[in-house]
């Protein structure tokens, strides 16, 4: 479609981590291809310190996912009034959906696949494509990105440069004592997706092997994941519990600097393999790594079930990035 200038512009993104993490590819395009627009996002309160800090928007705002009638119409007439432009849903699902429909009778030209929109994204085999192809193709059907990169593995990921750039600089080293190099470890998750996670003692396991292999460990997660974190303590005592400690652009900081990352398929290890750490990324049944998993310096392990997955393959694979350039 005919490319036409566009003054205010609102992306749609309300979650989960590792899909805002990936996003943020797409969000960089939204804004290169936009450069004097305002831009505005619509997201969920967790994602919003790591949106104001990027260079892609103008205004964050939190209500996307808005309980009961009233809410709604607050933001039905919050999003009438600003009379956006051109909306980008890079949410795609029924919520977004629900947003464009009480949007109406006159929502603005939308980029999506809200039934009904302007610029949909009619590819029909959407669905089967990884996350950074299937959003690349998006902006391409919208006009925006006429040569988007949309074969498989091609599309760019994320780039957290912006991120590191503002990170605070380094403790001055501590005089005759060489610093280790560590891994990171991502033994949680979503605590409704108990069957997306490695079990505990088998990290506690590489923590020892890893260490005897000359790296520290330390362990993100939310506050209540410091029982993994402790349980992995009591095999591997030199571990450091940075649970409940870090935010999300702390969390990219230390994957930019780490050895290595280990972990399930969560956000947190979707945002330290962005910033570029050496990643083994473990999958179980209930995801296909084929449509999410991250991009970059990565090891895919998958199993039916993640407790059949040897401790000695993830060693493995871990010591193969370890020694790749």
């Amino acid at each position: 479609m005919a490319r036409r200038e566009v003054e205010k512009i609102l992306v749609i993104k309300l979650s989960a981590l590792g899909d805002f993490v990936l996003a943020l590819a797409a969000m960089k395009r939204i804004r290169l291809a936009h450069p004097k627009a305002h831009i505005s996002l619509l997201t969920t309160p967790p994602f919003e310190a790591l949106a104001k800090a990027s260079p892609y928007f103008n205004a964050v705002y939190t209500d996307g996912r808005p309980e009961g009638f009233a809410q709604w119409m607050a933001l039905r007439r919050r999003l009438r009034a600003a009379r956006y432009d051109r909306v980008y849903d890079l949410q795609t699902s029924a919520q977004s959906n629900r947003i464009f429909q009480v949007m109406r009778p006159d929502p603005p030209p939308w980029s999506g696949i809200a039934i009904g929109c302007s610029m949909p994204h009619k590819n029909r085999l959407r669905n089967q494509m990884h996350t950074l192809e299937r959003q690349a193709d998006q902006l391409m059907y919208a006009g925006i990105w006429p040569d988007a990169p949309t074969a498989e593995g091609t599309a760019p990921g994320p780039d957290l440069a912006w991120v590191l750039a503002a990170a605070p600089g380094e403790r001055p080293p501590t005089p005759g004592v060489k610093p280790r190099p560590y891994a990171m470890f991502v033994p949680g998750g979503s605590a409704h997706r108990p069957e997306k996670r490695w079990p505990v003692e088998k990290y506690a396991e590489l923590a020892r092997i890893l260490y005897a292999r000359g790296l520290d460990i330390v362990v993100i997660g939310g506050p209540q994941e410091a029982g993994l974190a402790q349980a992995i303590q009591r095999e591997a005592p030199r571990t450091r519990d940075l649970t409940g400690r870090t935010d999300f652009a702390r969390i990219a900081v230390l994957g930019a600097k780490a050895a290595l990352a280990v972990g399930n398929d969560t956000g947190p290890l979707h945002l330290a393999a962005a910033a570029g750490a050496p990643t083994v990324v473990l999958f179980s049944s209930a995801s296909d790594p084929a449509l999410s998993a991250p991009r970059g310096k990565v090891a895919v392990l998958r199993a039916e079930r993640l407790s059949e997955l040897p401790v000695a393959q993830v060693a493995q694979a871990a010591a193969s990035l370890l020694a790749t350039p």
